[in-house]
Formats: structure tokens, C-alpha cells, sequence
């Protein structure tokens, strides 16, 4: 991964306690796991920034070798990777997501 990636990435963690890596905006999600991320944080009521990785191929493929995870949306809280949207449910139906995001 290339220097300016890599400082991208973990200024976008530094900056933010949670961010997700995902396909389109909030806004207007371009796959339907990334609107599932989404609505999983809107539902536990989470401020959360986010990058859009189909503006950047740089960082597309750099988040999936930063992380070790091959897929995307990838959810990060205080600067660790939780998981991509399945994760996310699993996590969110035990309550174990609230605890983890402070609510």
C-alpha cells in the first residue's frame, strides 16, 4: 500500500471513533450491504464518518490490506476493525454492537 494511502486511512480513524469504509454515501449506499451498514449505525442512533471507496481506488483496495478483511463495508470503532455488515447484524442483534458504539 502506498505511503499517502496509508496516512489517508488512519487519519480518517485518528480523526473520527467510528468510521465506515463502504461503497457510495450515507446518503445514497451503491451496494446493499453498505445500506445495511448504514441503517444498522442510523438504528443505534451512531455519528459516523465515512469514505466512500468507489471515489478512491487507492484506498478501495488499500482498506482490504490495512485491515486484513477482503470485503467492504468494513466498520471501524476507536481505530479496530469490527467487520463488514454481517458482523455488524450478528452484532447489533446480540446488543453487543450498542455496548461496543456507548449506547
Amino acid at each position: 500500500m502506498e505511503k499517502h494511502t496509508k496516512e489517508k486511512i488512519e487519519g480518517l480513524l485518528n480523526k473520527n471513533k467510528v468510521v465506515l469504509f463502504m461503497k457510495g454515501t450515507p446518503q445514497a449506499p451503491q451496494c446493499g450491504f453498505s445500506a445495511r451498514a448504514v441503517a444498522i449505525l442510523q438504528e443505534c442512533d451512531t455519528e459516523f464518518a465515512s469514505c466512500d471507496v468507489l471515489a478512491d481506488e487507492a484506498v478501495r483496495n488499500g482498506i482490504k490490506e490495512f485491515g486484513n478483511w477482503p470485503t467492504i463495508p468494513q466498520l471501524y470503532v476507536n481505530k479496530e476493525l469490527v467487520g463488514g455488515s454481517d458482523i455488524m447484524m450478528e452484532m447489533f442483534q446480540s446488543g453487543e454492537l450498542q455496548t461496543l458504539l456507548g449506547k
